[in-house]
């Protein structure tokens, strides 16, 4: 069960502490949701900030995902940068596996995005390029939304696929997860969750990532 903060919901002037005490908390890696106002309405942070918290000493993984259209020069930017999931859209590109191979060929895992109203079966023919799927459960764009309940479903008919496919690829789900609805998340299939403001907003984080992650085990045991 891999917890991974947002940090779209942190205090931007002490982005490196809350880096450092998210993690210090338990939290597994650094979620990174980056927008341009142009494939969703909301504009956010580059790869110089990416670049800044590996030079500021964070170590943990990266999860990078590109609300973004054209993705490619992103995503070059990004490798260079630091990252080691870079996930992306794919109406965010005009040839996806050509995408999701750059991403690999320049030492990144690969991740591919599917928006709540985007069928899972999608990912089939790319599967084989992924090291990650990330299912949003929410509409991009924009923090502290609330969960889209019938991706739940969806969340399955993902873990059926994989599962059936053989092939080692994290499931990770974004947008509205509590600590009140991860056990639903976790039971449906999931094993990577992006938490942002519940996390964020709290005056102690590490109570939280641990009743985040205690409720996750607890539905799968």
């Amino acid at each position: 069960m891999i917890i991974a903060p947002s940090i779209l919901s942190a205090d931007f002037a002490r982005l490196g502490a809350e880096c450092d005490a998210v993690l210090a908390a338990g939290a597994d890696m650094i979620h990174f949701d980056v927008m341009d106002n142009h494939y969703v309405p909301n504009l956010t942070m580059g790869p110089m900030v990416c670049r800044a918290l590996r030079e500021y000493g964070v170590s943990a993984p990266i999860d990078v995902h590109l609300m973004v259209e054209p993705v490619d020069s992103l995503i070059e930017q990004f490798a260079a940068a630091g990252a080691t999931y870079i996930s992306i859209h794919p109406d965010g590109t005009r040839h996806l596996d050509r995408s999701l191979t750059l991403i690999r060929d320049l030492g990144c895992r690969a991740g591919l995005v599917l928006n709540p109203a985007v069928p899972v079966a999608v990912a089939e023919p790319v599967l084989s390029r992924l090291d990650m799927l990330l299912l949003m459960s929410v509409n991009p764009g924009f923090g502290g939304q609330e969960f889209i309940s019938y991706t739940l479903e969806k969340i399955s008919s993902a873990r059926r696929m994989i599962d059936s496919s053989g092939l080692p690829i994290s499931l990770e789900v974004d947008g509205g997860i509590k600590v009140h609805n991860i056990a639903d998340v976790a039971r449906a299939g999931a094993d990577t969750f992006v938490v942002g403001s519940e996390i964020f907003a709290a005056s102690e984080y590490q109570s939280v990532v641990s009743r985040l992650r205690s409720e996750a085990q607890s539905a799968i045991l």
